[in-house]
């Protein structure tokens, strides 16, 4: 028998910061187990890679981790920069290597480019030529962001389209692109059907007001737990630029807690709007709901 045939599922479960992901991942990993299978989770988190972050990244417990195996979490030095394309190798070679031997990957996130590295193969673009980058962040701080969509409207309105106006990051790559005689994305790259194994998709969602409620607990649950000096602590032992992405790094650093809800609850948005266009996802309304329940859910569109 081809052993390919043989191997599980992947299942993925992505939702906004907050949802309660790991929580519902655990569920079902128990009811999993209740059937005879093996499952391990693989983390899609661009942060939770870093070691020394785990408050403020919201990284499963110790605990947590007793009661579900999860695979490509702290294992990156803070001082390191690490990139999709990085997070790509490891994670195929895990979720590989687990279905080899019969175990079912449950892939667990919310970092929607991290999510598609995991699960299919990423089209991956040239580095970027440090000297235009610099060209480029340099325009948007001293024109703004713009007037630099404008200049990308003029030179490739379809990449224009579908970027946001007064997103710094995407507009300093388009133009970086096309300045290396390369095309910008004309859609999103988040997503693909093709991905490398047959896989099931869970994408959970919340009650607005309910998710901004739970996001602001959550922040002030790792205030009081630590993050503050957490972060002090990896700025000091000199975090990565790409660490230093983490939502409230800069933030705590300031001491502003304030505008780190703030910056989480627009990116939990963007997440739950971005999630929503996905073509072959299961959406799943874990409104005041255990995760048990959502749980059980799950495991029955898996018969």
């Amino acid at each position: 028998m081809n052993p390919a045939a043989t191997a599980p599922d992947v299942l993925a479960i992505f939702g906004p910061t907050g949802v309660g992901k790991t929580a519902v991942a655990i569920a079902l990993a128990r009811r999993l187990r209740a059937r005879g299978e093996d499952p391990v989770a693989v983390s899609a988190d661009a942060l939770q890679v870093y070691a020394g972050l785990p408050i403020l990244t919201g990284a499963p417990t110790a605990a947590e981790q007793r009661e579900l195996e999860h695979r490509l979490m702290g294992t990156v030095p803070l001082t390191e920069r690490f990139s999709a394309g990085a997070y790509a190798a490891r994670a195929h070679h895990e979720i590989d290597a687990l279905r080899a031997t019969g175990r079912r990957p449950i892939v667990v996130g919310g970092t929607g480019l991290y999510l598609r590295a995991a699960l299919a193969e990423l089209d991956l673009r040239p580095p970027p030529d440090p000297a235009r980058r610099a060209h480029w962040r340099a325009a948007v701080d001293s024109a703004g962001p713009r007037h630099v969509h404008a200049q990308l409207a003029a030179r490739d309105p379809e990449a224009a389209a579908v970027i946001d106006p007064h997103d710094r990051q995407r507009l300093v790559r388009a133009h970086e692109l096309l300045d290396a005689g390369e095309q910008p994305p004309r859609g999103s790259e988040l997503w693909t059907t093709h991905t490398r194994h047959p896989t099931r998709l869970f994408g959970l969602v919340m009650d607005r007001h309910a998710l901004q409620t739970t996001i602001d607990a959550r922040v002030d649950a790792m205030v009081r737990a630590g993050a503050a000096q957490e972060v002090e602590a990896a700025a000091r032992h000199g975090a990565s630029d790409t660490a230093r992405k983490a939502l409230g790094f800069d933030e705590l650093l300031r001491g502003d807690v304030d505008a780190m809800k703030r910056r989480t609850r627009r990116y939990a948005k963007r997440q739950l709007t971005w999630m929503r266009k996905l073509p072959d996802v299961t959406l799943v309304d874990v409104s005041g709901r255990e995760p048990d329940d959502v749980a059980d859910e799950l495991l029955d569109t898996l018969a």
